[in-house]
């Protein structure tokens, strides 16, 4: 059986404020290419196919059409929620949807209870995993502590019973989980209970194939526990991740092989320091012109209009970061000196925090705006609840 896993596409997730809504269509067109191309037999996608419980109306018709496609193709699907997703929303009409060989896991009742295939070697069990609450399972499977580690043990406690009265069937799971060994990246959000997330990889020994969504980088834990990440970059600290899903083979004794195949890029990200001379002159930093920046400048003076200028050479520019060599204006400006107008307290810290003094303009500007923050002297005052004559 040729597997194909992917998760994390967190459809209707922005990018600093740019919609990544045809990046993620691009994603889906690949993930079809990917199945026709390389004779795929499963697709499972673990977890966060939503990027919040309520997603924009656009992202919903474009999960709508992947799944629609990916039914209509030669491959079977199993999908699981994970924790940006509403299980109760994406779960929604699941039994209907399990005639269309799409099939949507996101009931923790049900995670003993697995979608049955075959291949040429015998049955397959795929158990799907939604993400669990620890606090949302812990009465109703009365686990001993709240943890991530406790509500998946005892999923997995539930795979295996069932494993046990299937005898010579492989196992494929299906889990959103921060797992022990994998390193996170900024843009995962925080599943901690308690400071407690991280769940040992020998809660998944024994499954012939587990496939972790959670983590935005690609992760191999062992030869049979992997990540595939994100299919697109969603923070700066992913610039170098290279994006993609897995291509597993199965055979009658378990992995035989995985390969990564890359998603298309549709925009790079790039990390740029220095002054922002440097960063306009430099011909070596020609390849990044198109591609998002994240620039941090060093300039010991705070260069004005900084992002209007970088623009000019990289239009793609969306953070803008200071962190000066000498490090003497970089720091929070100290408590001013009583007794000083508030215009001067004003100029100061313009000039702690830029490194170069308040313009002419921009000084009459500064006196303007403490003006009108000033209490009026000739404002009437109440007196006794009256006005003052």
């Amino acid at each position: 059986m040729r597997i194909l896993h992917t998760s994390d596409w967190h459809l209707g997730r922005s990018f600093h404020r740019e919609g990544m809504l045809g990046h993620q269509a691009a994603y889906v067109d690949h993930l079809l290419e990917v199945v026709e191309q390389e004779a795929v037999d499963l697709v499972v996608v673990a977890g966060d196919v939503y990027d919040r419980a309520l997603p924009h109306v656009d992202a919903v018709r474009l999960a709508d059409e992947a799944l629609a496609r990916l039914a209509a193709s030669r491959a079977r699907v199993v999908l699981t929620s994970g924790n940006h997703d509403s299980a109760q929303r994406l779960g929604f009409s699941s039994r209907l949807i399990d005639a269309a060989g799409v099939f949507i896991r996101t009931d923790a009742s049900g995670v003993g209870t697995p979608v049955l295939l075959e291949d040429e070697h015998g049955p397959v069990a795929v158990y799907g995993i939604p993400y669990l609450d620890p606090d949302a399972v812990r009465e109703p499977w009365s686990l001993p502590v709240r943890s991530h580690q406790a509500a998946l043990t005892e999923a997995m406690r539930r795979v295996r019973a069932d494993l046990a009265e299937r005898p010579g069937t492989r196992s494929v799971v299906l889990a959103h989980a921060f797992v022990a060994g994998a390193q996170p990246s900024d843009s995962e959000r925080d599943i901690s209970v308690g400071g407690v997330s991280l769940v040992p990889t020998s809660v998944f020994d024994g499954v012939d194939y587990t496939a972790l969504g959670h983590l935005h980088g690609r992760h191999m834990l062992t030869d049979s526990v992997r990540y595939s990440g994100s299919p697109l970059a969603y923070s700066f600290s992913e610039a170098a991740q290279v994006k993609g899903s897995w291509l597993v083979d199965l055979d009658a004794f378990g992995v035989r092989e995985a390969d990564f195949v890359a998603a298309p890029v549709p925009r790079p990200l790039a990390r740029l320091r220095g002054t922002i001379d440097e960063l306009l002159a430099d011909p070596r930093l020609e390849v990044h012109e198109q591609a998002w920046v994240q620039a941090t400048l060093t300039d010991d003076v705070r260069p004005l209009q900084a992002m209007d200028r970088l623009r000019r050479r990289f239009p793609h520019t969306l953070v803008l970061g200071f962190e000066p060599t000498a490090g003497a204006t970089a720091g929070v400006p100290s408590a001013p000196p009583r007794g000083r107008s508030d215009h001067a307290i004003a100029l100061d810290f313009v000039e702690q925090v830029r490194g170069t003094p308040a313009t002419e303009a921009e000084s009459a500007l500064l006196l303007a705006a403490c003006d009108a923050c000033c209490e009026d002297p000739d404002v009437d005052v109440l007196v006794s609840g009256t006005v003052a004559p």
